[in-house]
């Protein structure tokens, strides 16, 4: 099956299909072309994607990354990294693979299909003249013998004539011999002619012609066979990264096993545990006795000396957990250190670098609860009583400083022990890493003793002995730290101990209630208690204690605020808010910018005052309006 011999009168047809076969080729490669940009661009949005949802340096989701669930998410969006890359290794591979070399190929195809059929229009060429020249000789041959019939006739009739001379007939015969000779002559030329003309048209039309096509259908097969080659390296190129695919999602199947509902839940234990104990039972409380109150060894609860009942006695104060509620003397604690946020709103650089302004001077209101927590001895006293009075006044002067202490006692004993243990961790690694440079820098110093040639021994003193001295000043760190740590874990409860420490915890805070009507103060800052000889007086610092902490234990309601906009309350001492919330307000702006808020009885904070519309009751100041 040969085009030589089957399509030996189809030249121009060939030509149009062998055109048509580049131009499919063509349109093959800008379909790889535009794959190849689908691979990479979706490769760029699946890096995009995971970048999106990566977790921020020096953010909350960095420390998300300690939860089983947040690290499995982290190897996904890794692996999804990678999974991006094999996208854009399939895109390569294509481009140079596939699409450059049919590129190069195609440049190749057009320029043997040109010469093929110059080639090929040359030998048609070729041919057609021969033919013309045959066709030439031809119409000549016939003249001559139209020509050499009309002078034998014209001979013919000059002879017969009688009249005609003898002279006229002789040169009428010449004439007739001369158009026979031509003729003669134009035939025998014909003949050769036709013979030349047979033979180029057989080896044009079963040599020339059969090779020219069998050329062009050799070109168009192995272009076909370009295509088949192509479309097995399209998809060989996708099986070489499936396998590599394959381990992605496997890895992110591990990930996904890997997750432990209860490694996280004892995660969320350890982030937030206090290491407080729970609060016991709240005693029983007559009012049927129209005798006078007595004191309790297991309780502080206590009626009013006017022997009225309480209205809010059925619900507990927590007495027993004084630092639940909020006094005067909390809030002071617990109140912002930093000026309130500027409200979203605010263009100003004076707003956004200052915060909201006041009349009144930004030392004034620290001042003001400075007096208020100088002049509240009673309240002082009382939680001295109960052992907190040391780590108060450590809360108000670090408040002052508007810095985090060092051992960080403003911590719950928990969340305490845990800092400690990641500083002493973080100065244990630094030991080790100032360790090692020594260790490198004695090898150098050897060497260079051995070998003086090396470098000068002396040199590397001077660093060897920084080197020492802030390992002596880590360690010295580390100690006291220990220290700290060591202190902190004494403190804490233990599992075995915990109900006896409970039962007890009544009958000491009852005692201690008792002991403080004269306290000393001891060099260290720490209070201690003279206990008095007198029961009556016990009783009556017991009955004025509770007087007073109940008065300052819940404030009351002086107007309500409606919330602008939404604020977090990530800092300690606020509370968050949402955009349109009605809250009760408990204390107004003092001219630090934050207002006191109460949502519900057991919650309560700091709000920014411009971030609020307050409300402040008639018999309170009259109706005024902060934006």
């Amino acid at each position: 099956m040969s085009w030589g011999t089957e399509l030996w009168d189809q030249f121009d047809n060939l030509d149009k299909h062998l055109q048509w076969g580049i131009e499919f080729v063509e349109r093959y490669n800008k379909f790889v072309k535009d794959r190849t940009d689908i691979e990479i661009s979706y490769a760029k949005q699946l890096r995009n994607l995971s970048k999106k949802y990566q977790p921020k340096k020096n953010s909350r989701e960095e420390e998300e990354q300690r939860f089983t669930s947040c690290r499995a998410f982290m190897t996904l969006l890794n692996e999804m990294n990678d999974y991006a890359g094999q996208h854009e290794v399939v895109a390569e591979n294509m481009s140079g693979m596939i699409f450059a070399e049919l590129a190069r190929y195609i440049q190749e195809l057009k320029q043997e299909k040109k010469m093929h059929f110059q080639e090929g229009r040359r030998a048609q060429q070729h041919i057609e003249s021969c033919w013309k020249q045959l066709e030439a000789s031809k119409r000549r041959f016939e003249r001559d013998c139209k020509e050499a019939e009309r002078a034998q006739q014209h001979f013919e009739k000059m002879d017969s004539d009688l009249n005609v001379t003898k002279a006229d007939v002789e040169k009428a015969r010449q004439q007739a011999q001369t158009r026979h000779q031509m003729a003669s002559d134009s035939k025998a030329e014909y003949c050769s002619i036709l013979q030349n003309f047979n033979k180029e048209q057989h080896e044009h039309y079963y040599t020339n012609i059969p090779n020219i096509f069998q050329k062009i259908q050799d070109l168009d097969e192995k272009r076909i066979v370009r295509i088949g080659d192509s479309m097995k390296t399209f998809s060989e190129v996708d099986r070489k990264v499936i396998p590599i695919i394959g381990k992605c999602l496997d890895e992110i199947t591990k990930a996904a096993e890997s997750i432990d509902e209860k490694q996280d839940t004892q995660l969320v234990i350890e982030s937030f545990k206090s290491g407080f104990e729970q609060p016991g039972d709240v005693e029983f409380e007559d009012f049927s006795q129209s005798m006078k109150r007595t004191v309790s060894e297991s309780s502080l609860s206590n009626n009013r000396p006017d022997g009225k009942p309480d209205s809010k006695s059925g619900k507990s104060k927590g007495k027993l957990w004084p630092f639940i509620k909020k006094n005067k003397l909390m809030s002071l604690l617990t109140s912002p250190h930093q000026p309130p946020p500027p409200p979203p709103s605010s263009t100003t650089p004076s707003a956004v670098s200052n915060g909201p302004q006041s009349p009144k001077q930004q030392k004034e209101p620290l001042s003001h609860r400075l007096n208020e927590f100088m002049t509240s001895k009673p309240k002082i006293h009382c939680f001295r009583s109960l052992k907190r009075g040391k780590m108060l006044n450590t809360q108000v002067w670090n408040f002052i400083e508007g810095s985090v202490p060092e051992d960080f006692n403003h911590l719950p004993p928990e969340q305490r022990r845990k800092k400690l243990q990641q500083k002493i961790d973080e100065i244990n690694k630094e030991i080790q890493k100032e360790s090692d440079e020594r260790d490198g820098l004695t090898k150098m110093k050897d060497v260079y003793v051995k070998n003086p040639q090396m470098g000068d021994p002396g040199s590397v003193a001077p660093r060897l002995a920084e080197i020492g001295q802030t390992i002596e000043k880590l360690r010295q760190e580390s100690q006291k730290f220990e220290a700290w740590l060591a202190e902190v874990e004494g403190r804490l409860p233990t599992k075995s101990d915990q109900s006896r420490r409970q039962s007890e915890m009544y009958e000491s805070q009852s005692s201690a209630v008792n002991n403080c009507p004269q306290d000393r103060e001891s060099p260290d800052g720490s209070y201690t208690e003279e206990q008095s000889q007198d029961p009556q007086l016990k009783v009556a610092a017991q009955n004025e204690f509770d007087d007073e902490f109940d008065d300052e234990e819940v404030l009351t309601s002086i107007g309500t605020c409606k919330a602008m906009y939404p604020f977090e309350g990530q800092n300690e001492g606020t509370i968050m808010i949402t955009e349109g919330e009605t809250l009760t307000v408990i204390e107004e702006d003092k001219g630090d910018g934050w207002t006191r808020v109460r949502r519900s009885e057991d919650e309560e904070g700091y709000v920014p005052t411009s971030y609020v519309e307050v409300y402040l009751d008639k018999s309170v100041k009259g109706a005024m309006t902060y934006i």
